[in-house]
């Protein structure tokens, strides 16, 4: 007889996403706060959101941000894509242990050395740092987050259906584009999702790795948070929950329909055999 959930697993649970999420509806109320003391409500206000749009220094790096995790997160999956190609369809191939370890390395690399290489790095090549940069350390430790995605994706994958498109004469890239891809796209965009989101929330490589010229959002955070929170940071980061949210929303909704345009065409292809 299958039994319900105990008290003990409900409480866990509760105890568990309050601890996760309890903050963070703290931090949206509290964006809305008449008062400048942080910890005092005044009444419901949203001149905080209109002081925030006066802020330049807190827009440009919200702009700084933005930018480096679009195109760290993009370059990432591309990257990280082909990486689990070919881990998952290479078989063993001499080098595949070192190729394989440095692919996974960054996952439990502190960051804190990750940062401090990088930064020797573009010194011994003598590279100004800025933008272009972060965006690189950004690229190198978010990539392997995406091959352990999209290898995952891979690893239910039947190949006969790019045996079949192989054999009816397609070529090798088109197959990919045609078969493959719409296939482990979910895993894709899942893989993008945790690149751009690890870009957003980054503080100790990005500080490593910055330049005078490139002030992500959180660093521009926590050097006002040592001074004191103010409302208009926790308008911010309220904007970014929103989203973030609104990203995840949109994915899971492209991912769900394209499982769903998937089930329908291997419905009709059944029926049609």
């Amino acid at each position: 007889m299958r039994q319900g959930p105990s008290w003990f697993n409900v409480t866990s649970l509760v105890l568990g996403f309050s601890f996760l999420y309890l903050p963070i509806v703290l931090l949206v109320i509290y964006s809305f706060n008449e008062s400048r003391l942080v910890t005092v409500w005044g009444g419901f206000s949203t001149k905080w959101y209109a002081e925030l749009l006066n802020n330049q220094q807190l827009l440009d790096a919200a702009w700084v941000t933005l930018r480096i995790a679009f195109v760290s997160a993009s370059l990432a999956t591309v990257l990280g894509t082909l990486a689990a190609l070919v881990l998952s369809r290479s078989g063993r191939f001499i080098g595949r242990s070192v190729f394989s370890g440095m692919v996974y390395a960054p996952l439990v690399m502190p960051e804190v050395i990750l940062g401090l290489s990088l930064l020797l790095l573009f010194v011994a090549i003598d590279q100004a740092r800025g933008f272009w940069t972060i965006m690189i350390a950004h690229t190198t430790f978010a990539m392997c987050y995406v091959a352990v995605v999209v290898q995952s994706r891979l690893a239910g994958f039947d190949r006969s259906l790019e045996e079949a498109a192989l054999d009816l004469g397609c070529p090798p890239l088109q197959t990919f584009f045609s078969i493959t891809l719409p296939i482990i796209l979910p895993g894709v965009i899942a893989g993008w999702m945790l690149a751009f989101t690890l870009s957003l929330d980054d503080l100790v490589i990005a500080s490593f790795t910055t330049g005078p010229e490139a002030t992500t959002l959180p660093m521009k955070i926590y050097s006002q948070v040592r001074l004191g929170v103010t409302p208009e940071i926790n308008a911010v980061c309220t904007i970014l929950v929103g989203l973030v949210s609104l990203v995840v929303i949109a994915a899971s909704i492209v991912t769900k329909r394209q499982e769903m345009r998937r089930e329908r065409d291997m419905r009709q292809a059944e029926a049609q055999a």
